[in-house]
């Protein structure tokens, strides 16, 4: 689910300057000497493809994020990486950014098979330990989240399976959720032959989110922290954070700290200024915290009550014409804007049986 998100070509159009063509276009591109951009395919989204980057050295190849794993996206990063020479046998690392299926996966699939490490930050491990306890599950891991919004109706929808959903009714497989090799605390340096990369912490998206800066090229491996067209998602993430949007926009302006550099995204189009997006996501977030708090103008109201009264994408689309997945995505962000409100002292919550009920002050 992603938010309107200020200026720029939407990402359905987006054409990225590597290639010349639609950013989901098939193809190992060259975005600096020796880095490549793979779109990998995704089912089941909007966005069509997650971008995986492919840093050439001389002892192989590191790879940053690794796609979902499915036989389409391991049947095309397997076809790319012919274009530069080098198959499977040449990766000696992933780099992934965060937890989610569509990064971590395929990643962790080909780890195992071939016996390379593993990075994923420290944060996510707690969504790890989840998804390997599914067995044990007696509703949807956001079923509750979903009643906290007050959107009690999305939370029994969401429990049902969805049967265009090609992992609906499955236990996760625990090959793809097996735990990272090398778990990512803190900032750090890590060298990639002669590069050297600053892993960045960046939490709010997920707990455990990095993003990649390799400041000598000028270029910022960004993940789903810094998207060129939309927004990331903020709430959708098991086990809930207390300040999920407030840890997005800290880590925003930690990003804006470093120098301005190109953005290398997990989605969409490559783009030539960190600072100018960050900018815009600062602005972004600025503008929904202030249309939340006229929401609550009329009185109190849940975070599905108040999601309803805002509009979604970049299109403006209203709240109840979205499809039951993404009224739910946007339900656990509103309420995550409406929980920064109440941490700068401009709202009030309470707990009531039917979610949490926030007013002005």
């Amino acid at each position: 689910m992603t938010t309107s998100s200020g200026p720029g070509t939407s990402t359905a159009h987006a054409v990225s300057p590597d290639s010349g063509e639609h950013w989901t276009a098939e193809g190992a591109w060259e975005v600096a000497d020796g880095i490549h951009r793979i779109p990998l395919p995704l089912p089941m989204d909007g966005l069509r493809a997650v971008n995986v980057y492919v840093v050439v050295a001389d002892d192989g190849l590191t790879l940053v994020d690794g796609g979902w794993a499915i036989p389409q996206a391991r049947e095309l990063l397997e076809r790319c990486l012919k274009q530069v020479g080098a198959g499977f046998g040449d990766i000696r690392r992933f780099l992934v950014t965060h937890v989610h299926r569509d990064h971590y996966t395929l990643a962790r699939v080909l780890g195992t098979e071939l016996g390379v490490d593993v990075a994923l930050g420290l944060g996510d491990r707690p969504a790890l330990e989840l998804m390997r306890d599914a067995a044990s599950m007696t509703e949807n891991p956001f079923a509750g989240a979903l009643r906290t919004a007050g959107a009690l109706d999305l939370a029994e929808q969401w429990n049902a399976p969805d049967d265009g959903d090609p992992e609906a009714g499955k236990l996760p497989d625990p090959a793809q959720w097996a735990f990272a090799d090398t778990w990512l605390d803190g900032d750090q340096r890590i060298e990639v032959g002669p590069r050297t990369l600053d892993a960045v912490h960046t939490p709010g998206h997920t707990p455990g989110h990095y993003v990649y800066a390799e400041r000598d090229a000028g270029l910022l491996f960004a993940g789903d922290h810094v998207l060129p067209t939309i927004t990331p998602s903020i709430g959708f993430t098991m086990p809930t954070v207390d300040q999920p949007l407030g840890d997005f926009m800290a880590s925003l302006t930690k990003v804006r700290s470093l120098p301005d550099l190109r953005v290398l995204p997990a989605h969409g189009p490559v783009a030539p200024s960190s600072h100018v997006r960050v900018d815009e996501l600062l602005a972004h977030h600025e503008t929904r915290l202030t249309d939340s708090l006229a929401a609550l103008s009329a009185g109190p109201r849940t975070a599905h009550q108040v999601a309803g009264r805002l509009g979604w994408t970049r299109h403006e689309h209203a709240y109840d014409t979205l499809d039951v997945f993404s009224r739910g995505m946007a339900a656990m962000e509103t309420k995550a804007h409406l929980e920064l409100l109440v941490a700068r002292g401009l709202a009030t919550r309470s707990e009531t049986s039917d979610g949490v009920v926030f007013a002005a002050v």
